[in-house]
């Protein structure tokens, strides 16, 4: 299992996941045809061997900063006085979106009719991820089950209703020609919350991940889900798709799960989905994630790391000394 923090989840999380389980610059060999909800294992063992050194904790915090400088002579007010217009200092300014890699995907997403929950949740990495990093691929998270979301849950800039639009049934297909068109080594699907349906999308999640690996075998897939409600049989449908990465998110430490999360979900209903993911199909990675700075302290944070299955997972599997 991969516990990682929340803070740039979507781009540096994917990122450091896909060199991980790709090595640098490297393809995956073999072959990974799969019929829809069975799966095989998909990692080498080359790659499960680059399970065992990484990537820890510096992975995600390193980084050549180079504008300290800018940083420390930096003479603007950091909190706004009455009537006046805070501007943003540069340590929390970002390029503004643009490239060729990032045009191409946007035209393609928006001809698809597909979202990205980079842009529904106002992501300041888009530019970054979108138009291809250290290694030129672009990354870029797509989010299944249309735009708007059952839940309401405080950090989340996602729309919500009650009653969402239905599903477009092309989806699946649209969603796997265009990552198909892209040429990604390293997936991530993500969806909104759809608590109207029976199985929470489930079976709209299989049927990409089939789709995905129908067109490109050699793809890796990371399915991020929402909790389903507590259904483990939706559960199952996922994890049997043909995936390579389960993940799901438990959000933030357990005292702050009220505060931060809809009600209808909580830190041990998630933690029971990845329990289960993993039971299920002890092969397929599994993967949470928690947000930092929402006002939880250290011990809270050290606590939700030793809980059981995550030190289960997390040490015994990974034996990496930085959590």
């Amino acid at each position: 299992m991969s516990l990682l923090p929340r803070g740039r989840r979507c781009g540096a999380a994917a990122t450091a996941a896909r060199r991980l389980l790709l090595g640098t610059r490297a393809r995956v060999p073999g072959s990974h045809m799969c019929n829809q909800y069975t799966t095989s294992g998909s990692l080498t063992e080359e790659k499960k061997e680059l399970l065992q050194s990484g990537p820890d904790l510096q992975d995600f915090v390193s980084g050549d900063l180079s504008d300290k400088s800018a940083w420390a002579e930096y003479k603007g007010n950091l909190k706004r006085q009455k009537g006046e217009r805070l501007r943003l200092p540069p340590w929390l300014k970002t390029e503004i979106p643009m490239g060729k890699n990032y045009n191409k995907l946007k035209n393609t997403l928006r001809s698809l009719n597909l979202h990205t929950v980079c842009e529904e949740a106002r992501c300041p990495n888009i530019g970054e991820c979108w138009g291809g990093g250290e290694y030129a691929t672009a990354t870029a998270t797509i989010m299944l089950m249309g735009d708007t979301c059952t839940r309401g849950c405080r950090f989340c800039s996602v729309k919500t209703a009650k009653n969402p639009p239905p599903l477009d049934p092309e989806e699946p297909y649209n969603t796997a020609k265009a990552i198909a068109e892209w040429g990604l080594d390293y997936v991530v699907l993500t969806s909104v919350d759809r608590d109207d349906m029976p199985d929470g999308g489930a079976e709209h999640f299989a049927k990409t991940v089939s789709h995905l690996k129908e067109r490109n075998s050699k793809i890796l897939v990371e399915c991020l889900t929402p909790d389903f409600r507590g259904d483990l049989q939706a559960v199952e449908k996922v994890v049997l798709s043909g995936l390579d990465v389960y993940a799901h998110n438990v959000e933030t430490v357990p005292a702050l799960q009220r505060k931060v999360r809809d009600p209808r979900a909580n830190f041990e209903q998630s933690v029971r989905v990845l329990k289960h993911a993993k039971e299920v199909q002890p092969r397929v990675i599994t993967k949470t994630s928690i947000m930092l700075g929402l006002g939880e302290t250290d011990e809270q944070v050290y606590s939700t790391m030793k809980c059981e299955f995550f030190l289960k997972n997390l040490v015994e599997k990974r034996k990496t000394k930085a959590i």
